[in-house]
């Protein structure tokens, strides 16, 4: 196959991004690339391509080397494919085509754990916003500052719950779950036989957020790699003002960074395991970031757009997240709550039994 001009891919990566008003060091990462290719022998750049040591010069990052690695390869890089796939979309409304096709939210909480409402109120309220199904996901013992859920307490929920299913309008059911912390090992902060007997489990880290990369990334992998995990819970564990985002990536009124980690392994463990990585739509949240959420995508993940709504009105904050879906290229049929609930249960078993 006939190369591609790789200056000419990043330069309109980078003509793209400003375009689109995205945070100018951003648009400066492609466009010193590009400047970095210019000055290197054709030989070289083939030979850097090849054994992967294009990261090692000034000016080229992982991702910039991948997008010349694979234009010289004569594949248009996947980076340039998304921008342009996006080009022009009405992001709005794929956002509202997203949010419609949602059937349901896997991350919320009742006043059994730190919520403020009652189990049947949330689920009432999940009802009038045409929801099939309600993950209940109430924190699990070790975070003691949200009331979470020690084993005897967590068996009196599902038998609570099992009595509220009774009662609700039919179409419409809560499914068992937990947000079990991630501990300082990566092991689950439960005991083994009720996270098997939960419809859906997602797994957060909420302590030890500065740990060092290394530290950080093997308790995120050992996570994953347990199979009774489900959905990786606000990935990065990121705080910031309501307001959202800033330019040049920095957050306005941050109020706590995301943790450090090696992005490229958690998300290809992710894929790898068939697990999903939350696209939690707090709005001092807003997790992952834009940047972490295109490089899932172009891994090939599949996500769960979630409000980890503390309240009823919480619920309606799916929209946030859909539109930070739609503006990085999330296929809907890679969202496991717009599956149906059959579907979004089979999943979870799928993966459930280790081996």
């Amino acid at each position: 196959m006939t190369s591609r001009d790789p200056i000419a891919d990043l330069r309109r990566i980078a003509f793209l991004l400003e375009r689109a008003n995205e945070a100018t060091y951003r648009v400066k990462a492609f466009r010193s690339a590009a400047a970095t290719v210019a000055a290197l022998p054709a030989d070289e750049l083939a030979r850097r391509a090849a054994d992967g040591t294009l990261a090692d010069l000034t000016g080229i990052g992982d991702v910039t080397a991948r997008c010349i690695t694979e234009s010289l390869a004569g594949e248009e890089p996947v980076y340039l494919r998304r921008i342009e796939s996006t080009e022009g979309t009405d992001l709005k409304g794929a956002a509202a085509v997203l949010r419609s096709a949602l059937r349901g939210d896997c991350h919320c909480h009742s006043d059994w754990s730190d919520g403020g409402s009652p189990i049947e109120e949330m689920a009432l309220a999940a009802v009038e916003l045409g929801h099939e199904y309600m993950v209940l996901t109430d924190h699990s013992p070790r975070l003691t500052v949200a009331h979470g859920l020690t084993a005897a307490r967590l068996r009196k929920q599902l038998d609570h719950v099992a009595k509220v299913n009774e009662a609700l309008p039919e179409g419409f059911r809560i499914l068992t779950g937990i947000e079990v912390d991630i501990l300082a090992d990566g092991s689950l902060d439960q005991e083994d036989e009720l996270l098997e007997r939960l419809d859906v489990v997602v797994g957060s880290v909420h302590s030890g957020l500065r740990d060092d990369s290394a530290k950080m990334t093997r308790r995120m992998l050992a996570a994953i790699e347990n199979p009774h995990l489900d959905i990786l819970g606000h990935m990065t564990g990121r705080k910031v003002s309501a307001s959202g985002e800033g330019d040049k990536g920095h957050r306005r009124g941050h109020t706590r960074p995301p943790s450090d980690f090696d992005l490229h392994r958690v998300v290809a463990a992710v894929a790898e395991h068939g697990k999903a990585i939350e696209i939690n739509s707090r709005p001092d949240r807003l997790d992952p970031p834009k940047r972490m959420l295109t490089v899932a995508v172009e891994a090939g993940c599949l996500f769960s757009i979630d409000t980890d709504a503390h309240a009823p009105g919480q619920l309606d904050w799916q929209r946030y997240g859909c539109e930070r879906a739609a503006l990085c290229g999330v296929p809907v049929d890679r969202v496991v709550n717009s599956w149906s609930m059959d579907r979004l249960l089979d999943w979870t078993v799928s993966h459930s039994t280790p081996g």
